[in-house]
């Protein structure tokens, strides 16, 4: 191309003969949008008059209620329909839409809508049933009904907002961080999942030249960037130690932003990212933490978060030894490219990260039973043997004191070994006789039990936890349903597991309400894991009670001494009546019995219930033999799935077609997307055509100004450099006012009189 330049007006021509009218009249009518970061595309009572493709970068959703308290509905990534709802409706818009980072869609109006319908039919039947599949699964997971265009369009765009980040920058507290190496680590971990490429300054100058981040060189940069997201389903980019033009381009890219320290060292706030409210004030911001292998417990994670007020959550990343090694950047090149060969740990820290980031992550729900909760610790050990990693877990009652053990150790055995002398610290009669109080509120007082749990899981936060936790509880002062991921970890599981009578309910220190067990609104919620923890998969083991209709008819009143002397007789028939217990559980299972039914029915919920009914709710003395029986259900339930060929979508979760490419493929793209980028860029080489002063086109844009709102631009231009003139130009049909860095330095061209070249020549001046 750079020897005969005239061959892009041959291969434009030959490309427009090809294109049928329909395209053509498409390409006429799309408009393709650039949106800054903080800009709407449109807001809340507008009208619809139009339908948005996502192409680049990421839309936030909120809705206003009339009390004007704000709600966030969801985010939009690459290739989501945005608005389509009203659209088709033609109702106002139910919420108002902006751009997170900078970003590019595709405007399909109105009248282009219903163009295509009356030429293609069978798109309108398509439309109904990508939408009809995608409001059942928000009608089942939010379990409200629909109402109106509005409420419908909301629950079209109810979606997690933590999850599938295209672009994610990587960020270093301090100079000491080793961020090169975290950044080939997550990259390792990313490869196995799909297409990942890592991007860094030196990396950009080798591949376009050192003046590549010069404000001139914008146009060119985005696009080149553009085709890197379009190529790989998560593109890493890599901040410079500095605020450098790079580090700034990397935070505007950014869908989130890992803000990496490491644990060791005291709470900080490095220099960048006390910019980062002013550079990226929506763009989700999460911190890393990193740990050495053996490292103790965190601690103090609450200080490191009240320092980042724009931090949304944290992780504890506990990495391999290599990645604190000192060694020279070409040395740690070298090294890594022989991991990248290799297949990663999916169950080491750095892969829950990559998982959690790409949307991919499993979940595992632990639901109430009293000691029937012991399978829980079996279920676990099951899991894990069966190849499945755990990447965020939530409990209940029971199941939030073993998920709490669990996310606290890490460590099976030693987690096995606390909830066995748990248990058998609470058959001490000795231990409930002494907490007997006046039964006003309850029967016992709460303090040995307190006790007990203080004594396993000691005093520490559920910030502090390895891995992402949560426990529900039920909120009697105002009736409504508590999710607790931050705070004092002994005491919100206590109140998980506060059995109304039985134990008195817990003052919460932050607003003082009473909270009691969370049973009693969600038993198994596998729901929650999923809409607000955002796990792809949910594992959700329920060790509830079961209906048992083979109860006796005791008539219309019961004496508990008839009761006694039936069971010491031991010629008397065996009477069967439910216990105070087991009658608290039941009533607690009736109460969410629908959301139950719905979490069976669910296609993201592996709903699993091991044969521990025989056990009662108090009887914890047999910890060791319901155990096993949980052990040995999931070693079976999971050896089934093996065979069946289920299991591989839990074991090694994929988010998109082309992750399921042959291992070999994958580290080849890797090697060669890090290292080389081979490929041919028409566009990049046509701007480097040179042509003369003097252009065909440009008395076409000498004497026009840009209209700023037609970028999103409201009250003036950008202010930041390389866009106060001219903004980056849009991917896909170049148009005639936003053309200076394309149409002037290829119209120098001669072009031949020939009826080809000449038609195509009319119809560009045109």
């Amino acid at each position: 191309m750079l020897e005969v330049p005239h061959v892009v007006l041959h291969v434009a021509n030959t490309v427009i003969r090809r294109l049928s009218p329909f395209v053509r009249q498409i390409d006429f009518s799309l408009d393709w949008t650039y949106i800054e970061a903080g800009k709407a595309i449109y807001r809340q009572g507008e009208a619809s008059d139009s339908t948005y493709i996502m192409l680049s970068g990421r839309l936030r959703s909120v809705i206003t209620h009339r009390d004007g308290r704000k709600e966030l509905l969801g985010e939009y990534a690459r290739g989501d329909l945005v608005g389509i709802v009203e659209t088709l409706t033609q109702t106002e818009r139910s919420s108002t839409v902006m751009a997170i980072r900078d970003t590019e869609v595709a405007k399909l109006s109105d009248g282009l809508l219903n163009f295509i319908k009356l030429k293609y039919p069978i798109v309108v039947s398509r439309l109904i049933e990508l939408l009809g599949h995608r409001i059942l699964g928000s009608w089942k997971r939010s379990g409200s009904p629909l109402g109106g265009a509005s409420a419908l369009s909301q629950v079209v765009e109810q979606r997690p907002s933590q999850t599938n980040f295209n672009t994610v920058a990587l960020l270093a507290v301090s100079e000491d961080v080793p961020l090169v190496s975290f950044s080939f680590e997550l990259l390792h971990s990313l490869l196995g999942i799909g297409r990942a490429t890592l991007l860094t300054s030196e990396l950009i100058r080798k591949t376009l030249g050192p003046g590549i981040l010069e404000p001139s060189n914008d146009h060119r940069l985005i696009a080149w960037l553009a085709q890197q997201e379009d190529q790989h389903q998560v593109t890493l980019y890599l901040c410079d130690a500095e605020l450098t033009p790079w580090t700034q381009r990397c935070i505007r890219q950014a869908d989130c932003i890992l803000i990496v320290a490491l644990a060791e060292r005291g709470p900080s706030v490095g220099k960048i990212e006390k910019q980062l409210e002013t550079l990226a004030v929506r763009t989700q911001k999460e911190l890393i933490l990193l740990h050495r292998e053996g490292a103790p417990l965190p601690r103090h994670t609450a200080r490191w978060l009240n320092m980042r007020s724009w931090c949304s959550s944290h992780h504890h990343i506990q990495a391999p030894k290599r990645l604190f090694a000192k060694k020279s950047l070409t040395k740690i090149r070298e090294s890594y490219r022989k991991i990248l060969e290799t297949e990663p740990n999916r169950h080491s820290d750095v892969s829950r990260l990559a998982r959690l980031l790409t949307g991919t992550s499993v979940g595992l729900v632990l639901g109430g039973g009293g000691a029937r909760g012991a399978a829980h610790v079996g279920m676990i050990k099951a899991i894990l043997e069966a190849g499945i990693p755990v990447d965020i877990v939530g409990g209940v009652s029971i199941g939030a004191f073993m998920g709490a053990l669990y996310c606290r150790e890490k460590d099976l055995v030693i987690c096995t070994q606390k909830a066995r002398s748990w248990s058998m610290k609470m058959t001490q009669l000795w231990r409930q006789v002494w907490d007997l109080t006046y039964p006003v509120t309850s029967w016992f007082s709460g303090r040995a039990f307190n006790a007990l749990i203080q004594e396993a899981l000691g005093e520490c936060q559920i910030e502090d936890l390895w891995l992402p936790y949560f426990t529900l509880t039920t909120d009697i002062t105002d009736s409504s349903m508590r999710v607790h991921t931050h705070g004092t970890l002994w005491r919100y599981v206590r109140a998980s597991m506060s059995i109304a009578g039985v134990l008195p309910p817990v003052c919460d220190p932050s607003d003082d309400h009473l909270l009691v067990d969370g049973c009693y609104v969600n038993n198994v919620p596998a729901d929650v894991m999923r809409s607000q923890m955002g796990a792809h998969m949910v594992l959700a083991v329920d060790v509830g009670s079961q209906d048992d209709a083979s109860l006796t008819n005791y008539g219309d009143h019961l004496s508990g001494w008839w009761l006694l002397w039936k069971r010491w007789n031991p010629f008397a028939e065996t009477v069967r009546v439910p216990s105070l217990p087991d009658i608290q559980s039941r009533l607690a299972y009736v109460s969410c019995v629908r959301q139950l039914e719905e979490v069976k029915s669910s296609d993201y919920c592996e709903y699993i219930r091991p044969p521990i009914d025989r056990y009662r709710t108090l009887q914890f003395g047999s910890f060791d033999e319901i155990k096993d029986v949980g052990f040995f259900h999931g070693s079976t339930y999971f050896a089934g799935m093996q065979k069946a060929g289920t299991l591989q979508s839990l074991a090694n979760p994929k988010s998109t077609p082309a992750a399921k490419e042959a291992p070999a493929v994958q580290r080849r793209v890797s090697q060669e997307a890090a290292h080389s980028h081979k490929f041919t860029d028409l566009a990049q080489m046509v701007c480097r055509v040179r042509v003369p002063r003097h252009s065909l086109y440009d008395s076409l844009d000498s004497d026009e100004d840009e209209d700023e709102d037609e970028y999103g631009l409201e009250g003036g231009a950008a202010t930041e450099q390389g866009y106060h003139s001219e903004p980056p130009v849009p991917r896909g049909r170049p148009q005639v006012h936003d053309s200076k860095g394309y149409f002037s330095e290829v119209s120098d061209i001669e072009v031949s009189e020939g009826p080809d070249t000449a038609d195509l020549s009319d119809e560009l001046t045109s």
